[in-house]
């Protein structure tokens, strides 16, 4: 069959009757399939209600589902892996996220539980910033967090039905945050998935509807297919009719030199050469940060390969197999790329991994679409046909085998944004924490991979270190993998911030985070200076500049956007960002700590991301906490306010900075704390915060303004005045 007579071969697929009479290895498939993510733009809108629900609890079902292989509730509290939180903990994130979510939206006016809320919020990847040390954590037991899921899933039902809909849905729907929810429970049925596989056999169990492939044979050799120049155009519009995660969005058009890829994906047959000829041990074929990864892990084969005796096994999610040479190798982008590297040097070829863009060419030349919502897709993904892999030449794609589904595949572009890049005001820190450079692209879909996760849009990155369902197709290729890079913050908001906490001083405005720094530690005199909280830290600089003074500065703030610009320049010393000039033009900009006097603090700061209306139990004894621009962005201000006190010791200081901006798109009316009439008076938020804070604080200095000033552009600033007041603890 050439490239021509395959086109749209996953729009046609074969019947389960006449597939398994083809090939009787093939699984006689469900009445009812894993249903696909919904089209948002058109139908009716009753029935698109209907099938939103029912996409909604099939999810649900599936995800509790996969928790059924863990074998008692030990299962959920051990690690399968230091790296990750326990396995209750995702059993509760998904639920957790929901609620976090629809309160952001406005869909839900009261949280379930904070203590859960918060506690299963963060921490899913393992962020230099996430607490993930265990003695911090009292988890809840399994019936508590099932019971939670149970409400949660009351609750968006009710919601399905008494939220107005109309069609399309998009970003600025209600219901486009109800689908957030739903995706992101399916990226974690594949993940969870993951760490079950990793998890010790005597906590799992086999369960019937997780049943893998059953048989294997001999890995075919592979072969190399010409793959012509041409040109891929990707990227989302909002118009589009599926949901869709922020990295989709925007428009890229590269042009692609001529390449070949390898026919099938790399078996485990095709890899054993690569283990057999001492390619773990020899460093030569490993980059320098596998190389350091290899040493960590004294890793001599793939992590789900067991010595059997003088063979292998395959450890699966739930059970171990005799090796099935045919199946393709599951190993992390520093394996991938070791292998390549060795290909490369006993061939003399140009072995590598396929850039992000060699992929979507080679899928173009497969001729494939999206896989069919009534039909069961001609691959091995969205749970059509079995819970593992299967033979790397069970799927054909054209000339090719498996250029979707069997195992996610590693590329060697690091995840970037496409031009025109947004972020949804709802999931801000989806995509821009990965925006790194250390976080590797897999295309492709694996047999797990359900929903948005199946489209050709789709663009998920994991650390390269990290194991998913994944594999890969080497290419040889003469031009080099072009990395797009995202070394200079471009999101206006960003880089605003950015300026306004490292940048140039305007107007003779002194640097505003510097300036409440300098307060603080004035104020503080002969007090106590060991630990002090920097709440609403945005890009951090008030936290390094307390760091001058204090022993240990911890920086939280909401967004993790604003927080990875700290975290950068401790690990890096070093900020990059564009300015706006006019129009299309920017300036460039770098900051250095070292520039700013700051180089030798960064060993005394740590970021966090955090809710400041629900922090951990952690976040306590500071001798002091600033709270700069923060209390008129809160949805609870008085819950911060009344409970403060717990976190500070005896003592110790409490500054407060704001512009009283209230705005009900922050704070609903109802929560202020002044800036309105009460018995006929003006009650101002300063009278508020001595009501608030007058049983357990004395006002010690100020009220005083202090000046800010933000740059948009070159000719437009924002000239602001905060005012400070500091408050000692006294009960």
């Amino acid at each position: 069959m050439n490239l021509n007579d395959a086109r749209k071969v996953m729009l046609r697929p074969e019947s389960a009757s006449s597939a398994n009479s083809a090939n009787p290895t093939l699984r006689v498939l469900p009445e009812q399939l894993f249903p696909r993510t919904p089209i948002l733009t058109s139908g009716d809108v009753a029935a698109k209600r209907e099938e939103i629900r029912h996409y909604f609890h099939a999810t649900l079902d599936r995800y509790e589902q996969l928790f059924e292989t863990l074998q008692g509730d030990e299962a959920y509290f051990k690690k399968p892996i230091s790296l990750r939180h326990p396995l209750i903990f995702y059993l509760g994130h998904t639920s957790t996220f929901f609620t976090n979510k629809l309160v952001l939206a406005g869909l839900m006016t009261e949280r379930i539980n904070p203590r859960m809320e918060s506690m299963f919020a963060v921490g899913v990847d393992e962020m230099s910033w996430d607490d993930l040390n265990t003695t911090h954590y009292d988890w809840p037991s399994v019936d508590e967090v099932r019971a939670y899921r149970g409400t949660v899933r009351r609750i968006v039902d009710k919601l399905i039905t008494d939220t107005p809909l109309t069609l399309p849905i998009g970003w600025d729907s209600p219901w486009w945050t109800i689908l957030m929810g739903i995706e992101h429970e399916r990226i974690h049925l594949e993940t969870s998935s993951v760490l079950i596989r990793q998890h010790a056999l005597e906590y799992v169990r086999r369960h019937s509807a997780w049943e893998p492939y059953k048989k294997s044979g001999q890995a075919p050799e592979n072969q190399l297919i010409d793959i012509p120049e041409g040109i891929v155009r990707l990227g989302k519009m909002k118009t589009d009719p599926a949901y869709g995660w922020d990295n989709e969005y925007g428009k890229h058009i590269a042009e692609v030199a001529a390449f070949q890829a390898g026919k099938y994906l790399v078996s485990n047959g095709e890899f054993l050469a690569f283990v057999q000829a001492g390619g773990y041990s020899d460093e030569n074929f490993w980059e320098e940060e596998g190389h350091a990864w290899r040493c960590h892990t004294r890793a001599e084969h793939p992590t789900f390969w067991i010595r059997h005796g003088s063979g292998w096994n395959l450890r699966l999610m739930t059970m171990e197999i005799p090796m099935p040479w045919d199946w393709p190798v599951e190993v992390n982008y520093h394996e991938a790329k070791a292998f390549c590297n060795w290909k490369a040097a006993t061939s003399g070829q140009t072995y590598r991994l396929p850039t992000e863009d060699e992929w979507y060419r080679l899928y173009d030349m497969a001729g494939l679409s999206e896989v069919p919502h009534t039909e069961p897709a001609r691959a091995n993904i969205h749970l059509d046909h079995w819970a593992s892999s299967c033979p790397v030449n069970e799927f054909a794609h054209g000339e090719f085998y498996d250029v979707v589904g069997n195992v996610w595949q590693w590329t060697e572009t690091p995840i970037y944004p496409f031009e025109g890049f947004d972020i949804h005001p709802h999931y801000d820190d989806f995509t821009t924490p990965t925006f790194d450079g250390r976080h590797n692209m897999i295309k492709g879909g694996s047999w797990m991979s359900c929903g948005n996760e199946s489209l050709n849009s789709a663009r998920y990155a994991f650390r390269r270190h990290f194991f998913q369902h994944a594999g890969f197709r080497y290419v040889i290729a003469e031009a080099p993998a072009v990395q797009q890079g995202s070394h200079y913050e471009t999101d206006k908001l960003l880089s605003e911030y950015a300026e306004f906490h490292y940048g140039d001083s305007y107007f003779g405005v002194p640097n505003f985070p510097k300036a409440l720094a300098e307060l603080a530690i004035a104020a503080i005199k002969d007090k106590p200076a060991y630990r002090a909280l920097d709440l609403g830290c945005a890009s951090g600089r008030a936290t390094f500049e307390l760091a001058r003074h204090f022993d240990d500065v911890t920086g939280i703030d909401f967004s993790a956007r604003f927080i990875g610009q700290g975290v950068q320049l401790a690990q890096q010393g070093a900020l990059r960002y564009t300015l706006a000039d006019e129009g299309d033009l920017v300036f460039y900009r770098e900051r250095t700590l070292a520039g700013l006097g700051l180089g030798d603090v960064k060993h005394k700061v740590a970021f966090y991301q955090g809710d400041a209306c629900n922090l951990k139990p952690l976040f306590s004894g500071y001798d002091l906490i600033l709270a700069a621009n923060l209390i008129d962005r809160l949805y609870d201000p008085a819950k911060l306010l009344r409970n403060i006190h717990m976190r500070l010791n005896p003592g110790g200081l409490l500054m407060i900075a704001s512009p009283y901006t209230w705005l009900e798109e922050h704070t609903k009316r109802e929560a202020w704390i002044g800036g309105f009439k009460r018995d006929g008076e003006s009650f101002g938020t300063l009278d508020g915060l001595k009501e608030m804070l007058g049983a357990n604080f004395r006002l010690i200095q100020g009220p005083q303004e202090v000046p800010f000033v933000i740059r948009e552009t070159r000719r437009k600033f924002q000239h602001t005045l905060s005012e400070v007041t500091i408050w000692e603890r006294i009960a």
